[in-house]
Parts: structure tokens; C-alpha cells; sequence
């Protein structure tokens, strides 16, 4: 099996003209950082949330896979509901309901009823992932799409550098409730946004117009065709590595080695600017090198990263050790992620919204089951941590050697 022939792509301008596009790709852009906001900002609070709520950590974690299972079962929701609509309509939606959603988990008197309202909030909030995602495939394509995925990651790139940081010091001035009182806020600040300032990017004559068996059948053809499935299962299993690493660092990072909530947030800060930076470095070489070479070297870096973390937890090396592994493998999603969305949503501009709603339902359910798994045995060691983040890791580098063994069919991959 060889490697496929030098990639030839183009940039392509907007289908349709609107003006402002800069100002379009910031909204964007904090419409998918509301999911890392919503993950991230309570990551420092899971030690205090799982003490005052008198339950496990393992229980804690599964508010993270509740919600993630909620952005992921969302999508499907959204995603057909957009290309039959418009993108508009699914994403205010949404987001009102995401604002009650958050206002509800402050008020959660237990673990069950959080992790219930977990799920609720993600399965609101995704509306804006997977919207975001089909209006950049609406106006873009080819390389243009892999460049303005990774500006989104520029903008939404800011949220997991803010998100831990607000959460501390939200913790400083009151309990883990008053986090899911600034989401709401944040929300609510979105919906004005949108409500004022996104377009309308899916006109009528290019929206579908079939109904629950439509969609089946867009997902079953998505599904049997591997220039979607490789790159998205590469995407799913990189994100998979990541929530594992957001799912057991607090108890790592701060139960087994002491730090401090604020200490901890200012760690996974440098891993978020890490991530942006390389984001950007792949928008500049995506036109050179293709979206495919990208990919595996993104995955390739975060196994990398994944082996490092392993070794340094079962060896008991220094903590050095062990964030320097996170910060491969965190970084490496940076590169990574244009390029598996870009590949996948590349012919399939029709059904965008349908795509990017599988897309994102493989990269949350993989998400899903991987954080609950660091929480098992020791959590503090950092053993179940690392073995899931190898096996992750392991899985998207197989898929992105996949991808660029795979022959071409079209220019611009």
C-alpha cells in the first residue's frame, strides 16, 4: 500500500456574500466555545461538588458523560432539524433551553438530579456546536473550510482557557453553583447575539424537505461512506484522549499531586494556548501540506503525548513528565480537528447539518465513555487516566493512517 499522490487544494470563496464575515466567524466561534465553556468552567470544582454533594468521584464524572451524551444525542436533533429549517431557528431554540437547563443544575439538591440536568443542558446547548459547524460548511469549502474551522478554534480556542479560570474564581467567591449561574449568563448573552447577528446561511431551495426516514437514510449513507466515517472516527477518538484528560486531571492534578483549584486551571490554561497556536500553524499549512498529512501528524503527536503520560504515572515520575504528556495530547486536538471536520463534511454539503450532527455525536459519545473510565480504581494515580488515553489515542492515529493511505476521490483533501 502506498501513499497517495501530492494533495492539490484550493480555497474557495463564500457561496454566499455576506458582509462582516470576520465578525460572522466570532460568533461562530463562541457559539462552539459554549461547549468547552460548559465542560471546562466546572473542572475545578469536582473535588468541592463531589464533597458537598456527599458522593463518589466516579458519580461526579458521570455529570461530565451525562452531559456529553446530551451534546451528542442533541446534534442528531439539530442537525436534520437545520437543513429542513435553517440554521437559525434550531439555535435560538436551543439556547433559551440551554439557559433554563443551567439554571436548574445550580439548583440540583443531589448527584442524580445534576447528572439528569447534565444531560439536559448538553442535549440544549448542542444546538450551537452543530449549527456552527453546517453554516462554515454552508459558506465554505475544501481548504477554505479547514482554514475557517481553525479560526473558530482561534476564537472558541479562548473558552478552555477561560473556562477553568472563571470556574476558580467563581469558587473563590461562592460554592460550584455559582458556576451553572454564569453559564446561564453566558447564554443568554449568546442568544442576544444570535438573535441579532447570525444570518440565515441555508437558503430554501437548498434545504431538505424529507422527514424521520430522510434522515435515517442520510445517516446510513453517511455512515457506509468512508471519506465521512475515517476522518470522523479519527476526530472522535482525538476527542476521546482529550475528555479523558479533562475528566481525570482534577483528581490527578490536584488530589494526587496538590495543586491548588487555581494552580490547576492556570495548567490546563497553557495547554489551551497550545492548542490554539497549532490551530493556527494548521490554517498555514493546510494549503501546502492537505488536510490528511495534518491529521495524522496531529494524531501522531498525541500518541506521543498519551505514551508519555503513561510512562511517567506508572513509573512515578516527576510531575513535569506528566504535564508535559498533557500538553501533547491536548495540543495535538489543534491540529487534529479542522482537518478531520474538513475531511468529513467535504461532499456532503447539502446534508451539513446532518453530517456535522454524526460528526459531533461520534466525537461525544466516544467522549462519553472514556471520562466515567478514568474515575475507576485509583483516580489520584493516574493509571486509569493514562490507559484510557493511550487506547484513544492509539485508535485515532490507526484512522488518520487510514485516511491518507485511502485514495483520493477529489481534489482539496
Amino acid at each position: 500500500m502506498t501513499a497517495p499522490a501530492e494533495e492539490t487544494v484550493t480555497f474557495a470563496e463564500p457561496r454566499v456574500h455576506r458582509g462582516g464575515s470576520r465578525a460572522l466567524l466570532v460568533l461562530l466561534g463562541a457559539l462552539s466555545g459554549l461547549t468547552p465553556l460548559t465542560v471546562d468552567m466546572y473542572l475545578p470544582a469536582l473535588p468541592s461538588l463531589t464533597r458537598d454533594l456527599h458522593t463518589t468521584s466516579s458519580a461526579t464524572q458521570l455529570t461530565l458523560a451525562a452531559l456529553l451524551l446530551g451534546l451528542a444525542t442533541g446534534q442528531l436533533v439539530a442537525g436534520p432539524f437545520s437543513d429542513r429549517l435553517g440554521r437559525r431557528p434550531p439555535v435560538i431554540v436551543g439556547l433559551a433551553a440551554f439557559i433554563v437547563a443551567s439554571v436548574g443544575c445550580g439548583l440540583a439538591p443531589n448527584v442524580d438530579v445534576l447528572i439528569v440536568l447534565r444531560f439536559m443542558q448538553g442535549f440544549a446547548g448542542a444546538a450551537a456546536v452543530v449549527i456552527a459547524r453546517a453554516v462554515v460548511r454552508d459558506l465554505y469549502e475544501g481548504a477554505a473550510a479547514a482554514r475557517a474551522f481553525a479560526s473558530l478554534m482561534l476564537v472558541n480556542g479562548t473558552a478552555p482557557i477561560l473556562a477553568p479560570v472563571i470556574g476558580a474564581q467563581v469558587l473563590r467567591l461562592t460554592s460550584w453553583r455559582g458556576v451553572f449561574v454564569v453559564l446561564a449568563v453566558a447564554g443568554a448573552a449568546l442568544l442576544t447575539a444570535v438573535w441579532r447577528a447570525l444570518p440565515e446561511t441555508l437558503e430554501p431551495d437548498r434545504r431538505t424537505d424529507g422527514g424521520l426516514g430522510h434522515t435515517m437514510r442520510v445517516f446510513a449513507m453517511l455512515l457506509r461512506d468512508p471519506g465521512f466515517l475515517i476522518p470522523t472516527l479519527a476526530g472522535g477518538a482525538t476527542f476521546a484522549a482529550l475528555f479523558a484528560y479533562i475528566g481525570g486531571s482534577p483528581y490527578v492534578l490536584q488530589d494526587g499531586y496538590g495543586l491548588s483549584p487555581q494552580a490547576y486551571s492556570a495548567v490546563f490554561g497553557v495547554n489551551a494556548v497550545l492548542l490554539i497556536g497549532l490551530s493556527q500553524v494548521s490554517s498555514r499549512l493546510v494549503q501546502r501540506l492537505g488536510s490528511r498529512r495534518l491529521l495524522l501528524a496531529g494524531t501522531l503527536m498525541s500518541a506521543a503525548g498519551a505514551g508519555l503520560v503513561l510512562v511517567s504515572t506508572m513509573a512515578d515520575l516527576p510531575l513535569a513528565f506528566v504535564l508535559l504528556g498533557l500538553l501533547l495530547v491536548a495540543g495535538s486536538v489543534g491540529i487534529s480537528s479542522p482537518n478531520a471536520m474538513a475531511l468529513a463534511l467535504a461532499d456532503h454539503g447539502r446534508t451539513a447539518g446532518a453530517a456535522s450532527a454524526l460528526l459531533g455525536l461520534t466525537q461525544f459519545i466516544l467522549g462519553a465513555a472514556a471520562a466515567p473510565l478514568t474515575g475507576l480504581g485509583d483516580a489520584r494515580s493516574g493509571v486509569p487516566m493514562a490507559v484510557t488515553i493511550v487506547v484513544a489515542a492509539g485508535v485515532a492515529l490507526a484512522c488518520a493512517l487510514a485516511s491518507y493511505l485511502r485514495p483520493r476521490p477529489s481534489p482539496g483533501t
